[in-house]
């Protein structure tokens, strides 16, 4: 059986204290390992260098997801009184939003014991019932606020107001106030991710305006759902069953894509959603590709990312450019080099 099927042969040590859970300031600060892949070259520098390394004639993409305060904490709607007068129910819930069905279901995780039917009372009188359970441990609910069923765009404000960043888990922290700030990129626009699209965290408003001038950039959506951190807990990857994201190209983006140009693409997310739209045609959707060495990508020919957890559909997505040995390498390259890892971690270059 090929190494490259199995899950076990993508996993790294990761020594303690490398998990970054702030980011560096200024962010163009951080570390940045350029790989060449044509002449098999390692250098490393920091990221207010990137445009020295990125060729001049590439069309650069980004994603345009903005993060929502997709966790908040509430109770469940007490159930009845008991015989001694004491209201049974009511415990206490987590509820974490991950993406609209339709206009009027939400696919959520809730940490606390929840039955159909089932009322979760928020703060500024927002309530959701619960409608249905997956078998993969996420729930369907509908949203009312002030008594009156909610859609997502007024959802959106509500959870700005009342809610929290879902900053990953592997950060052991709560969020605070400068959050709102780091964990969001300069060009967030559209919202509906509960995760941001990491490698874009670097830009300063400097760095992004260079950028800008040099090369003709270009936006898509994909809102980045909780998904995004599922561990591929298979023992081959290819039985992996992918998470689903909505994705929106414009019109304007996709002939980009339907050229020749060299493309760098910011991130994983972008990455997904070119190769998405290479494969399908589709500019609008949800995208589910798994991107790996026996699905390599078609058409992204420069990819910027960040160092990704072990055993991740994202790290055999990086392996899916310079192969898996190659990128186990990268990494502990980049261990020996002192480089902080994941979400607000340094960055890579892929040439």
């Amino acid at each position: 059986m090929s190494p490259e099927i199995l899950t076990e042969n993508y996993d790294y040590e990761l020594p303690e204290g490398f998990i970054a859970t702030t980011p560096v300031h200024p962010r163009d600060h951080a570390k940045l390992l350029v790989y060449d892949r044509k002449i098999d070259t390692i250098t490393h520098t920091t990221f207010k260098h990137l445009l020295d390394f990125v060729p001049k004639e590439c069309d650069v993409f980004l994603n345009d997801t903005r993060v929502i305060k997709a966790r908040i904490f509430g109770v469940k709607e007490a159930q009845s009184i008991n015989k001694k007068g004491f209201v049974q129910g009511g415990g206490k819930v987590e509820l974490l939003f991950n993406k609209p069905l339709d206009a009027h279901h939400y696919l959520v995780m809730i940490r606390g014991k929840v039955q159909i039917g089932t009322k979760l009372l928020f703060d500024d009188n927002l309530v959701a019932t619960v409608t249905a359970f997956n078998e993969d441990g996420s729930r369907v609910v509908t949203f009312s606020h002030n008594g009156k069923e909610i859609r997502f765009e007024d959802l959106v404000l509500v959870l700005d107001n009342i809610g929290h960043l879902p900053l990953p888990p592997y950060m052991q922290r709560e969020d605070n106030k400068e959050d709102e700030t780091d964990y969001q990129t300069l060009f967030a626009q559209k919202a509906g991710a509960v995760a941001a699209p990491t490698a874009s965290l670097h830009f300063t408003p400097e760095l992004f305006d260079a950028l800008q001038k040099r090369h003709n950039t270009h936006k898509v959506t994909l809102h980045v759902g909780a998904g995004t951190f599922k561990p591929v807990d298979v023992e081959k990857i290819l039985e992996h069953p992918m998470h689903s994201e909505y994705f929106d190209i414009p019109e304007s983006s996709a002939q980009v894509i339907d050229s020749d140009k060299p493309l760098l693409a910011i991130g994983t997310t972008v990455t997904r959603t070119l190769e998405y739209y290479v494969r399908t045609q589709k500019t609008q959707g949800e995208c589910d590709l798994f991107l790996n060495l026996h699905n390599p990508p078609q058409r992204v020919t420069h990819l910027l990312t960040n160092f990704h957890l072990p055993k991740s559909t994202l790290i055999m997505l990086v392996s899916a450019f310079v192969g898996r040995e190659k990128t186990l390498d990268l990494y502990k390259e980049a261990i020996a080099k002192h480089y902080r890892f994941f979400s607000y971690g340094d960055a890579m270059l892929i040439l």
